[in-house]
């Protein structure tokens, strides 16, 4: 497990908390091994009944560590964990709720593509700048978006890499409500324990039927990491995520 993930129980939801905040939450792959693992254990065991999913105030996520990202490009191997992290999102058995506060980059968008509920603070700005790294969209986002937002606002936040403010997040359908800084946790956590008072079976039932079957998105993330992976390694990447350290040394 990773001390930049906090896994914590509250009764019957289990919060998953990112925790590097001097980074902004920036996503290594330990981080990703230990939200795996955490979401396969809590679906594994019948005293969880919601999943939890937190950032750190001003900082869901900046996404991916870009150090992990340099180091494959200039010819390290890896990746099986964020692999493993988005199948095990993708395949959750329970409900996920999300709070967002301020940064969410990437995965940090992405990921709430997943959750049955987001809810996110005023000052909070959705971004995806995949194509500007010379990469592609993961997690199944190039599925999802265009499904929840339509094709236009999905191509727009994923390809052109035009932010999404929380406020049109929630119009677009990413989010469920936006509410006050200090509201966001009662929110969510409102939410979750809501769930957790529904007969659970029935629960189960109607989500599975809200969310279709997970093979086609599944299949697309396998295909997005296909692409992904090669990409990493391609010239383009590489120049950009050098001009990107670079920029941040100076």
């Amino acid at each position: 497990m990773s001390e930049h993930v906090l896994i914590e129980r509250r009764g019957a939801v289990q919060v998953i908390r990112l925790n590097r905040p001097e980074k902004k939450n920036a996503i290594t792959r330990a981080m990703y091994a230990a939200m795996a693992e955490a979401l396969k254990r809590g679906d594994e065991d019948a005293d969880v009944r919601c999943h939890v999913i937190l950032g750190q105030k001003g900082a869901f996520s900046a996404g991916n560590d870009l150090a992990d990202f340099l180091a494959v490009a200039t010819g390290g191997e890896g990746g099986q964990e964020v692999y493993d992290f988005l199948l095990a999102l993708a395949g959750a058995a329970k409900p996920l709720v999300s709070g967002v506060d301020g940064v969410a980059v990437g995965i940090g968008t992405t990921i709430h593509m997943h959750c049955d509920l987001t809810f996110a603070t005023p000052t909070t700005v959705f971004s995806t700048p995949f194509v500007d790294l010379g990469l592609v969209p993961e997690a199944g986002s190039s599925l999802l978006a265009p499904a929840i937002m339509g094709q236009q606002r999905a191509f727009a936040l994923l390809a052109l890499g035009e932010g999404l403010p929380a406020a049109d997040a929630c119009a677009a359908g990413l989010v469920h409500r936006v509410v006050g800084a200090e509201a966001l946790e009662e929110a969510v956590f409102a939410a979750a324990e809501a769930l957790v008072a529904k007969p659970p079976e029935a629960l189960k039932i109607a989500r599975d039927l809200l969310r279709g079957p997970r093979d086609d998105v599944i299949a697309r993330i396998r295909e997005e990491a296909e692409h992904f992976r090669a990409r990493l390694k391609s010239d383009e990447a590489r120049a950009a995520f050098m001009a990107f350290m670079s920029r941040k040394a100076s």
